[in-house]
């Protein structure tokens, strides 16, 4: 595809609501309260705002800047900045082609889950082994995957304007306005325990948003800083190649670091908004030590069993939380799929309609794989992180852990010491626009961010174990 022929984003406000989308996921819905809740709650919260601010900042930078710096789809966009560099497009696109599959089955959870509390059923998600049963069903999974990536396929074959652009635009108001409204209720909550003490919302939010110091060692305070720079990559969707995708749809004429800083204080607001909206609910109903029990099982498990607690409403509020999760992952889905679509359109030139067909029966393929990880296909691994992981935690480990810290010390080394930040500065200021984090970017991209991510990797290989 020429950059002449190539779709754009109609407006910059477009651009954001597209980009923001794919931001807000399950990865900030879910994995963000779960890591604030694990690390500390404020003390979470704090570095997170600060690596945001600073690490996540110059590497969504980059990537929008390279996208339309090139006019190029990730596989082929780091080709074009240097010959030698193409290698890192090609693991740039690997790693959207491995999530994929595996988020659409999550997504078929979530499904699942909007479909059984819609018909008020609610009740039943909350017995004891239902997630279980469902996960580990032979068909059931398959089918909801099946509708699940069926249509995120259908929204990328519209293309970007009428496909990824008009989704997005009601989509994300709506989201935000169901994050909102569940925040609001979480913390007018209040509940007495068992032991006769009062748990209010607010008091959940006190654990969420003030720093606990009790017991920090170095050793708790880089497990901290670690989980919070691995976040940035699921919340920003930097890594994937999604970002290079979406900056190459953007109009040259576009101020990108206005676009830029609404991408950041969009993401970031849900994502706070997330742990405002779960951890005191969780913390009403479940206590302080349900907070740090719920673990990964927290919006399957957990979310389920505190909405039957609330009686008829719960059915209501549990419609609503599924529903607006659902919209999340979607928009995230669709932005993971675009960025393998368009890049088998730049390197095999071939047209968007073929490279959906092509990529959607290779997710498919491998999400029914998934599937099956969890019945016929079972077995448990050990992984270096020490976690005990099936199928799908194995492909995410492998994109999350290992493939996404290279390709951003591979872009870190590539924009930092060899074509230069210059190339991406004249990017981003082409039309005159002030940029004020200019020093920051140019030292976070050829100095600090390159060494996090390097500890960031060798934690994740298990060689440093903090």
């Amino acid at each position: 595809m020429s950059s002449k022929n190539r779709n754009t984003f109609s407006t910059s406000f477009g651009f954001v609501l597209a980009a923001a989308g794919s931001a807000v996921g399950l990865g900030n819905i879910w994995r963000f309260p779960y890591l604030a809740a694990k690390d500390g709650g404020g003390l979470f919260l704090v570095m997170y705002l600060v690596l945001a601010v600073t690490f996540g900042f110059a590497l969504l930078t980059t990537e929008v800047a390279i996208g339309r710096k090139t006019k190029q789809s990730p596989l082929t966009a780091y080709r074009e900045l240097h010959k030698k560099w193409g290698w890192l497009g090609k693991v740039a696109c690997i790693i959207p082609m491995l999530i994929l599959p595996y988020y659409c089955v999550i997504g078929g959870w979530v499904l699942k889950y909007a479909i059984v509390f819609l018909t008020g059923k609610g009740a039943a998600a909350a017995g004891d082994g239902y997630f279980t049963s469902f996960i580990t069903a032979p068909y059931s999974p398959i089918v909801f995957t099946v509708i699940f990536l069926f249509l995120s396929c259908f929204i990328i074959y519209r293309g970007v304007k009428k496909g990824i652009e008009a989704l997005s635009k009601i989509l994300m108001p709506v989201l935000v306005v169901l994050v909102i409204g569940i925040s609001v209720f979480a913390l007018t909550m209040s509940r007495t325990a068992d032991d006769g003490t009062l748990r209010t919302g607010l008091d959940g939010l006190k654990i969420f948003v003030i720093p606990d110091l009790t017991g920090i060692t170095a050793n708790k305070f880089m497990i901290t800083l670690m989980d919070a720079m691995g976040q940035l990559f699921y919340s920003l969707s930097v890594a994937m190649g999604i970002m290079i995708a979406y900056g190459s749809y953007v109009p040259s004429k576009s101020n990108l670091v206005k676009s830029i800083n609404r991408i950041e204080i969009f993401d970031t607001a849900v994502a706070i908004l997330a742990g405002v909206m779960i951890i005191p609910t969780v913390f009403v109903f479940m206590g302080k030590e349900g907070i740090g029990a719920s673990g990964p099982g927290l919006m399957f498990v957990a979310m389920p069993k505190i909405f039957s607690q609330m009686g008829f409403i719960g059915n209501i509020i549990g419609a609503v939380f599924f529903v607006m999760v659902f919209f999340a992952a979607l928009t995230s889905s669709i932005s993971i799929l675009e960025a393998v679509v368009s890049s088998f359109m730049d390197e095999f030139k071939i047209s968007r309609r073929r490279s959906v067909v092509i990529e959607g029966v290779l997710a498919l393929v491998l999400g029914v794989i998934v599937c099956l990880g969890y019945n016929k296909l079972y077995f448990e691994l050990a992984l270096p992180n020490g976690a005990t992981a099936q199928i799908l935690d194995v492909m995410d480990y492998i994109s999350n852990n290992i493939l996404m810290p290279v390709v951003s010390i591979g872009t870190c080394i590539l924009v930092g010491w060899i074509i230069k930040p210059k190339s991406m500065l004249d990017e981003i200021t082409r039309n005159g626009e002030s940029f004020a984090r200019k020093n920051l970017y140019v030292f976070m991209v050829k100095f600090l961010a390159p060494v996090l991510l390097i500890i960031l990797f060798l934690k994740s290989l298990g060689v440093l174990t903090f």
